[in-house]
């Protein structure tokens, strides 16, 4: 499992609504915004920057407005029904995390980062996977939602598509204790000094929506609903609650305070966003024929 490619949700029940390893440090909450996907992947870039410049570690949740489709790192932009997302005015944009692509719909999805100095995680991939996502499993507890890891494994429906790959018990969550349809993915990578883990939950399941960003996918709507669930399947909770319930938790986990962007970081997330986010030559080549 590599640096750039890892998917998957949530950690043991334990430690729920307590504060992590990590609680000593200076963290800040970043309550959920609603920003276009170049500059959600952009800001996730610009809080690594400021957590290895000795700044605060950052937990924030986001919205993507409008909807938008995030390919994986290595995605042929192939897979991607161009048309029908300009059509449907929804975002394309790539991320630096592996994996197929995700669709982010507007009111479907919540979406988290976490970033934090290199320096002070487990050096090995995994561990620090699972130390991160220990928020995200208390999140979803707190809904009421039975999440944990896949039970055992599951085949690949479509590989492009992030929900519809091949399931692992090592990294996948799902419904329902592990037996479930998946909830979440989430993905990790590290630059030289800071690490990034970022993760989509499904708020509502939206199988049309979903796969109409494919192209030639040939998955029915059952299909995908049978191995992609949301909140809203498990828990009568508006989606405000939801996203209430994961900023605390990853606020709890880190004892973070309320904070902000500064000028200066929202400066430079639009630089990041025209230099890579929001450029045809990143989004719509792979990497390797750049």
């Amino acid at each position: 499992m590599s640096d750039s490619d890892v998917e998957a949700v949530t950690e043991s029940a334990s430690g729920a609504d307590a504060a992590g390893p990590l609680a000593d440090r200076e963290w800040r909450l970043i309550r959920e915004e609603s920003r276009p996907g170049p500059l959600n992947m952009a800001l996730d870039e610009v809080a690594a920057e400021t957590a290895a410049d000795g700044g605060p570690r950052t937990v924030r949740v986001y919205r993507w407005e409008p909807s938008c489709l995030s390919m994986g790192y290595t995605q042929d932009p192939e897979t991607v029904d161009w048309d029908h997302c300009a059509d449907a005015g929804i975002d394309v944009t790539r991320r630096q995390t592996g994996g197929g692509g995700i669709y982010h719909d507007h009111a479907g999805d919540i979406s988290y980062s976490i970033t934090a100095p290199a320096s002070e995680l487990p050096g090995d991939l995994l561990d620090a996977y699972h130390l991160l996502c220990e928020p995200i499993l208390s999140a979803f507890h707190a809904l009421g939602v039975d999440a944990d890891y896949a039970d055992k494994e599951r085949p690949v429906i479509y590989h492009p598509a992030c929900y519809l790959r091949a399931l692992h018990p090592a990294h996948d969550v799902c419904a329902d204790g592990g037996a479930g349809r998946k909830l979440s993915g989430n993905a990790q990578y590290r630059r030289e000094a800071s690490v990034i883990q970022h993760g989509s939950v499904t708020f509502e399941s939206k199988p049309r929506e979903h796969l109409a960003v494919f192209r030639d996918h040939g998955v029915s709507k059952e299909e995908f609903a049978a191995r992609v669930g949301g909140i809203t399947d498990y828990a009568d909770v508006p989606r405000e609650d939801a996203v209430t319930a994961f900023e605390t938790a990853l606020a709890t986990w880190a004892d973070a305070e309320e904070g902000d962007w500064t000028d200066a970081e929202l400066a430079r997330s639009e630089e990041i966003a025209d230099e890579k986010y929001r450029s045809d030559e990143w989004v719509r080549e792979r990497p390797g024929s750049r």
